[in-house]
């Protein structure tokens, strides 16, 4: 389950330690790229009080938007998994596709050939630069694991997921998945 060298695909799991971190505090990220440039990804589990309509009104729905990560939050991203349907998508892993074009996305989401299930929006990603990920892995800021929900990843309940990986974990782990999101609150 646990694997050592990140890749594309995998899912990078923020360890309890790390709770002073705004950013990436109980946050599960897709990583989008690694490579020995760097590594891009996408916090899965952190939604914004917007959806995708009060960011693009011309597209007519109102998917939740989720912090993708600290680095260019001006910009919208999305990952998908319906590559047939939207044009320049470039594949994660696992039936997984990131970005396309845009335009196709909003006529499609508009036209309702695509639903909340299909795409995932995002303001920001997550970005490392050369060896900066595999330092964080060293001090124990993240544990790598494989993405076993493969292209259900999208739809996957961001309320529970952290919780819920630590459950998996067991161990001392199991004990941090019922600690209160701030430790102040104790």
């Amino acid at each position: 389950m646990i694997t050592i060298k990140p890749k594309k695909g995998d899912l990078l799991i923020a360890e309890p330690a790390i709770i002073g971190d705004v950013s990436f505090n109980r946050s599960i990220v897709l990583i989008a790229d690694h490579s020995q440039d760097g590594s891009i990804g996408f916090i899965l589990n952190k939604p914004l009080d917007y959806t995708i309509n009060e960011l693009v009104p011309e597209v007519e729905a109102t998917y939740k938007v989720y912090n993708g990560g600290p680095v260019e939050q001006d910009n919208l991203y999305f990952i998908h998994k319906i590559p047939k349907l939207i044009p320049e998508s470039i594949e994660i892993s696992l039936g997984i596709f990131w970005g396309g074009d845009f335009s196709k996305v909003a006529e499609l989401i508009t036209k309702g050939a695509i639903n909340e299930k299909d795409i995932r929006f995002f303001l920001g990603y997550s970005g490392w630069e050369a060896n900066q990920l595999e330092e964080e892995l060293k001090a124990n800021s993240w544990v790598v694991t494989e993405n076993g929900y493969k292209n259900n990843i999208i739809e996957k309940d961001y309320k529970s997921f952290w919780k819920e990986k630590m459950l998996e974990f067991g161990g001392e782990y199991s004990i941090w998945s019922n600690a209160p999101e701030n430790p102040n609150y104790n």
